[in-house]
């Protein structure tokens, strides 16, 4: 029997969350996606299979000056999603941390977006 990757056992348990994680037009699903180098946050209707609104570090004037791939990146990633949602008459979602563990990068995106008003 071999291993998973870590990857791979990382999508398998995007695969499990998102059996029960669906995003609607009145609660979307917020999904985190990290990499080496960037994160990136959306707000997705699954039923239409549309993104509603998506931020990331590879935007301009998003990340501050510096490194794009620290908890201050994903801080500002999660306050600019928090604001685009509102803008667009969102203010209740579904968090999706696509299987990475809730912690670092993924948390302070999360616990960013909640200060600036989304519910989750």
């Amino acid at each position: 029997m071999s291993r998973l990757s870590k990857n791979d056992a990382r999508r398998a348990r995007h695969e499990r969350i998102r059996r029960r994680v669906a995003g609607t037009a009145e609660c979307p699903r917020l999904y985190v996606r990290r990499t080496l180098h960037h994160i990136y946050a959306a707000l997705v209707d699954d039923r239409k299979g549309h993104t509603l609104v998506a931020a990331s570090t590879r935007e301009k004037n998003t990340a501050p000056t510096g490194s794009l791939k620290n908890l201050a990146a994903a801080k500002a990633v999660g306050i600019k999603i928090a604001e685009k949602a509102k803008e667009a008459g969102f203010t209740r979602v579904v968090f999706d941390r696509a299987g990475y563990k809730y912690h670092g990068r993924v948390r302070a995106l999360a616990d960013a977006a909640r200060e600036a008003g989304l519910e989750f």
